[in-house]
């Protein structure tokens, strides 16, 4: 049994593709697509794959674009629990500009899930005979849930003594904080709208994640800042990690991937320092790569040798 269970309640195939140039109504001829998985935890278990952690990914899925989904993940050799539902899986769409290296992104709405099929999402992951260690709830709330199955979820985890990660955004992540989880990762701006401020400058990121963990809402909070690095605070205090200068080529599954470093470096007992290097290397390598491609190990390793030796630990 992997000791990593992903759940993607609103996965989705991100189709990519690039135009010369994108002029409003001129008809746009582009390059052939490219068709992958995606949804944060589709993506955390793509990335985990990379760095060769195993997963299992469980996911709602329906319809003709939910069997290219599957499809897609077996080739990727990604261990999954389908859970078959009436509406179609979503699809999303990428284009990248040539001319001018912009890159758009078009998120559609995925499939309402009924009430029904949320406990079937409960009893799916209620039924492994194995418990793995980590359960990551990662990604957007599809039409028809509410942020309380994120607490039944969260609670059944506790139940079993596995450790909940946290990555989703708003009035779902505020709802897994309150039932309390091992490691939540926001963005910077999510954290601002949590202490109901608009912005928060790096002393205070670091003031606002370690009144989450005093309050016992988390035992590890990554704050995501984007090209600055991230923050990661604990019981044992701040530590902030800059992310290496790259040329950044696309943006998608950033986050993801540096989850999946987090996950990754946990689950082989990395200390927090190390592990937090990890997670920045990963997420930076993503942005490397065009459309939804996530990061390749070698540019993993280069990038966290790197920060190992010329970011040395540092509280904030």
């Amino acid at each position: 049994m992997a000791r990593i269970v992903t759940l993607t309640l609103n996965p989705t195939i991100d189709k990519s593709t690039t135009a010369d140039r994108i002029v409003a109504d001129h008809k746009i001829r582009c390059g052939a697509p490219k068709f992958e998985p995606g949804g944060g935890g589709l993506n955390v278990s793509r990335a985990l794959r990379r760095l060769g952690s195993n997963s299992v990914a469980v996911f709602p899925v329906g319809g003709p674009s939910g069997q290219l989904l599957c499809q897609l993940l077996s080739e990727e050799h990604i261990e999954q629990r389908p859970i078959a539902i009436e509406g179609w899986t979503r699809e999303n769409f990428i284009v990248t500009d040539a001319s001018t290296g912009q890159q758009y992104r078009f998120g559609m709405p995925g499939p309402t899930l009924r009430a029904e099929e949320q406990q079937q999402v409960l009893q799916v992951l209620r039924e492994f005979t194995e418990l793995p260690e980590f359960l990551v709830i990662s990604g957007s709330l599809p039409p028809g849930v509410e942020p309380e199955l994120l607490t039944r979820i969260a609670r059944a985890a506790h139940e079993m003594g596995v450790k909940v990660v946290a990555d989703t955004s708003g009035p779902a992540l505020e709802a897994l904080l309150e039932t309390g989880v091992y490691l939540a990762k926001p963005n910077v701006g999510e954290l601002s709208k949590m202490q109901g401020v608009e912005e928060l400058d790096s002393q205070a990121v670091a003031g606002a994640a370690q009144q989450l963990v005093q309050a016992g809402k988390c035992e590890i909070v990554v704050v995501s800042m984007g090209p600055q690095g991230a923050c990661v605070v604990s019981a044992e205090g701040a530590d902030y990690v800059p992310a290496p200068s790259v040329k950044k080529r696309s943006t998608v599954g950033a986050g993801d991937s540096m989850v999946a470093g987090l996950l990754h470096g946990l689950s082989e007992g990395r200390s927090l320092r190390e592990t937090a290097r990890l997670g920045v290397a990963c997420g930076t390598a993503a942005t490397m790569n065009p459309g939804t491609e996530l990061f390749r190990q070698a540019d993993v390793e280069r990038l966290y040798q790197w920060l190992l030796k010329t970011m040395p630990a540092a509280e904030i």
